[in-house]
C-alpha cells in the first residue's frame, strides 16, 4: 500500500500544509472534488501559484481531473503541458496517479 496522501485544497492557506504532506510522504494526490473552483478558473492565478510552489520544492503532486475539457480549453491546455512534468501531473483516475507516484518513489 502506498504512503502517498490525499489532501483538500480549498484556499491558499491549504497549499503549504498540502506541500508538507507531499514532502513527508513522497507525493500527494488531489482529486478534482478536493480543489476549490478558483483552481479551475485560470484567471485567478491560484492554479499557477499552487503548482509553482510544488515545483519550487520539487514535491510530487498528482491532480485527478476526470475531464479537463469540462473546465475549458485553457485548463485542458495546462493539463496537456504537464503530461510529462517531473513534479506535477494530471490524471483522469486516482489509480493512475498513484501508479505514477509509486514509481516516482522507487
Amino acid at each position: 500500500m502506498s504512503a502517498v496522501q490525499t489532501a483538500v485544497i480549498r484556499s491558499a492557506a491549504d497549499v503549504s500544509p498540502a506541500l508538507g504532506l507531499s514532502l513527508r510522504h513522497g507525493g500527494l494526490v488531489v482529486p478534482e472534488a478536493n480543489l476549490c473552483p478558483d483552481f479551475f478558473n485560470l484567471r485567478t492565478g491560484f492554479a499557477g501559484e499552487m503548482l509553482q510552489k510544488f515545483v519550487n520544492y520539487r514535491a510530487k503532486l498528482a491532480i485527478v481531473v476526470a475531464d479537463p475539457l469540462a473546465h475549458g480549453d485553457r485548463f485542458a491546455e495546462l493539463v496537456y503541458e504537464h503530461q510529462a512534468h517531473p513534479h506535477v501531473r494530471f490524471f483522469t483516475s486516482e489509480a493512475d496517479a498513484r501508479i505514477w507516484l509509486d514509481h516516482a518513489q522507487a
